[in-house]
């Protein structure tokens, strides 16, 4: 800021050089006082006098007593405490429990959730029957709708092989793209075969679930994307939907790579990765080998653990600091890991068995502490050769149980080895393969997932599970979707039933349906939660679902895009002041509670800081690994104010046209039934309270206050008229518009100057505390 003069007895001065009259001076004193105040005692400059400090404290308090008489007069805010005052007799002021309070938003939603897993549970049903009443046939011929190549045309018009006409129409339940929804279609990525055998039988058997997936959006309009992923590598997804390519023409999106595939087709594990880097193993060979480790990393997830070995003449771990332990496969570790194993340089011997030992210990060693996953274990050994069997280690670490299944990679075109590499894994409860080239580690890495998976397969544990937060944006990006959403997925894994390959354990795929959570946190209402409240989602890993500090977007350019960790934000990382852990320990565990905090709430993007005491609510969501917490600050959100009016009264004051509702509040269900999405929310409630539409689902505890609301507000509307009228070009108020806003979101607006001279300057406003009530007026 430019340094500006001091001011003279005899003049005024507006900020940085520029002379005002008296009255405007008056108007700018903002602006002074702040640059004033900080030093009572200012120098004296040659031929001026400074300006006692009694002088300025006389011109802050007629500023002042001028602004609070002008807000007060303009805003009506007298008229509506008295108007409040009036309807006192009418009025109950209910006290909020916030214990009954996050346990009635956590029923609710485990409600909500209830039917998005009983929809995955149809699915499982019908696909499982129809792999056992499907006969594999060698040499079946099958069209079906394949996600990329419907509504293609060739040369002369003619639609191609799988790609006959297919209605796509824009659906606003589903990001406004455009989708069948009386068929799901067929997606594949590039290096499957859309011809296959396997492919065709398992998508000709899958075809059984398009009845099941419509009766499961009619039942449950609120369901979104409903889809089947097949072990073999396609994706049955519904609605139907036309897939983009990226600009190479490659298709990436491969089912079984995706979190909800890996997390419902295998139970928690720990695994050591141990990567020969001996000499041998240079060039191309551990191209492969690094590529391989990181298509097994992308195969874990956060209910995973995970460390990395090189091994030569000599054992080290890839990152120093992790030595001897397991650390959680979270998205940070696995990226970190990725960077790590891509500096690995060759040199030397390789000597498998201290390896081995070192990877055995570890993972004994936390099986007796009870530490990672207590469930699989695996030794992933990536190599080009073994020059024995080292069954003396598995003698001492692993047999006769064989708790730790141990995979084995055979890197190269080189077969000298094979023989005891497979050895090694078929004695060891594991798997052996060779990977050739860079393109068979996605094919051949995947096989241990069905290997892990055959014990829940032959015992036939459906088990449910619930992904982290996260944005689909490969899928989003490859159909064009504009918004980014925060999603979870529920999944079931499918198995055979048939009676032939019960005991080998075949997985068939898994399905699963979305959840927006932007939809589940609608059942935490804001309006029941008072100024500065709010609710917040978080799994029990500790991650962040769901909450206000959550941001998980940047901009780039004018895109936005998804923040590289936005999804292993840990709550102890937004509620920053639970420096003990109580909150997150208590939530992580499950538990149901309180808890008190001073907190320090940003506003105004950082540029002020509020003091609040808030009081913490939680408990968990029954049958899922979510838990729900409600924050009430006290002072604002304790207690609840029950107002008392007829529908016909309140109707009638309703319908003002200054009168408007907040759009992102929930008064009325308007995104479901496609009749009502033209909808307002106010048209909405019109409707409902009307009688119009007996097909509307609202909030009537919502209605109830905005109707009353909306009564005892009503006398502004005249107040604000009259002030108008008796405006006149020579009078000196300089307001433009005044406003208030009440807590059950309803909204009143009077113009007093026309809108085009309305001002983009700030308002002032007076909280009327004991009436919930927002006044504002705007100088002009």
């Amino acid at each position: 800021m430019a340094r500006c003069p001091t001011l003279s007895s005899s003049h005024n001065w507006d900020h940085c050089g520029q002379w005002t009259a008296p009255w405007t001076f008056l108007r700018k004193m903002p602006v002074i006082l702040w640059l004033l105040l900080p030093d009572a005692s200012l120098p004296t400059v040659r031929g001026q006098t400074t300006v006692p400090p009694e002088t300025v404290k006389l011109w802050a308090d007629t500023f002042g007593g001028n602004l609070y008489n002008t807000v007060t007069r303009y805003s009506g805010s007298l008229l509506l405490q008295k108007k409040y005052k009036d309807a006192e007799p009418s009025l109950k002021i209910k006290e909020v429990d916030g214990l009954e309070l996050v346990k009635k938003f956590s029923e609710d939603m485990e409600t909500m959730l209830r039917r998005k897993v009983e929809a995955v549970q149809s699915l499982v049903e019908a696909a499982e029957e129809a792999d056992l009443n499907h006969e594999f046939n060698a040499s079946l011929v099958f069209n079906y709708y394949n996600s990329v190549l419907i509504n293609e045309k060739d040369d002369e018009g003619n639609y191609v092989e799988l790609g006959a006409e297919f209605l796509l129409e824009s659906d606003a339940h589903f990001s406004n793209l455009r989708v069948n929804v009386s068929m799901s279609s067929v997606q594949l990525p590039t290096n499957v075969y859309n011809k296959d055998p396997d492919i065709l039988n398992g998508v000709y058997m899958s075809e059984a679930l398009n009845p099941v997936f419509v009766e499961n959006f009619q039942r449950d309009p609120t369901l979104t994307w409903q889809y089947f992923g097949s072990s073999t590598g396609f994706f049955r997804i519904y609605p139907g939907i036309k897939w983009i390519p990226d600009e190479n023409g490659v298709i990436a999106f491969d089912c079984r790579n995706r979190g909800w595939y890996i997390q419902a087709a295998t139970s928690p594990k720990d695994i050591v990765i141990l990567v020969d880097v001996s000499g041998s193993m240079k060039g191309l060979r551990m191209a492969i080998a690094k590529h391989t480790i990181t298509t097994i990393l992308d195969t874990l997830g956060e209910n995973d653990f995970v460390n990395i070995i090189a091994y030569s003449d000599y054992v080290h771990y890839v990152e120093p600091c992790f030595r001897g332990i397991l650390v959680q496969a979270d998205r940070d570790n696995r990226e970190h890991f990725k960077q790590l194993v891509d500096a690995l340089m060759v040199k030397g011997v390789g000597i498998v068995s201290q390896a081995l030992v070192e990877a055995f210990q570890i993972l004994k060693q936390f099986q007796e502490s009870k530490q990672g996953s207590l469930c699989n274990q695996a030794i992933m050994l990536i190599t080009d050769g073994a020059v024995e069997d080292y069954e003396s280690v598995f003698e001492t670490y692993n047999w006769p149980d064989r708790k730790v299944r141990v995979f084995t990679y055979l890197i190269g075109r080189e077969l000298t080895f094979a023989d005891r590499l497979k050895w090694i894994a078929c004695n060891n409860k594991g798997y052996y393969t060779q990977i050739s080239t860079l393109a068979d580690a996605q094919e051949n890495v995947m096989e241990y997932l069905h290997v892990l998976s055959r014990p829940m397969v032959i015992n036939h544990d459906h088990d449910i599970i619930w992904t982290e937060a996260y944005m689909d944006s490969q899928l989003l990006t490859t159909s064009e979707a504009q918004s980014l959403m925060l999603l979870t997925t529920v999944a079931m894994p499918v198995f055979s039933k048939k009676n032939e390959t019960r005991s080998h354990g075949i997985l068939l795929g898994v399905v699963g349906s979305d959840v927006t959570l932007r939809e589940l946190m609608k059942l935490a209402p804001r309006y029941k939660l008072g100024v500065h409240g709010y609710a917040f989602l978080n799994t029990n890993n500790g991650y962040i679902l769901s909450h206000p500090d959550l941001r998980p977007l940047y901009r780039e350019g004018m895109k936005l895009k998804p923040k590289p960790n936005y999804n292993s934000v840990d709550l102890s990382e937004v509620e920053w002041e639970d420096k003990a852990e109580i909150l997150r320990t208590a939530m992580i565990n499950g538990e149901t509670g309180s808890h008190s905090m001073d907190v320090k709430a940003p506003l105004d993007k950082g540029k002020r800081v509020l003091f609040l005491t808030n009081d913490y609510f939680f408990t968990d969501i029954s049958d899922t690994p979510f838990s729900l917490g409600v924050v009430l600050t006290r002072g604002h959100g304790e207690y609840i104010l029950l107002g008392n009016t007829s529908v016909e009264e309140g109707l009638h004051d309703l319908l003002h046209p200054d009168l408007t509702l907040a759009s992102d509040w929930i008064y009325c269900i308007t995104d479901i039934d496609p009749d009502h999405r033209k909808l307002s929310q106010l048209e909405a409630v019109v409707r409902f309270l009307t009688g119009a539409d007996p097909d509307l689902e609202c909030d009537e505890e919502l209605l109830r206050e905005v109707l009353f609301d909306a009564v005892v507000t009503a006398p502004m509307e005249a107040y604000w008229t009259a002030l108008a009228l008796n405006i006149s070009e020579d009078s000196e108020p300089g307001v433009d518009v005044a406003f208030l806003g009440t807590r059950a979101g309803l909204l009143r607006r009077s113009l007093f100057v026309g809108s085009e001279k309305v001002s983009d300057r700030s308002c002032f406003y007076l909280h009327l505390s004991q009436h919930r009530m927002l006044v504002l007026a705007q100088p002009g």
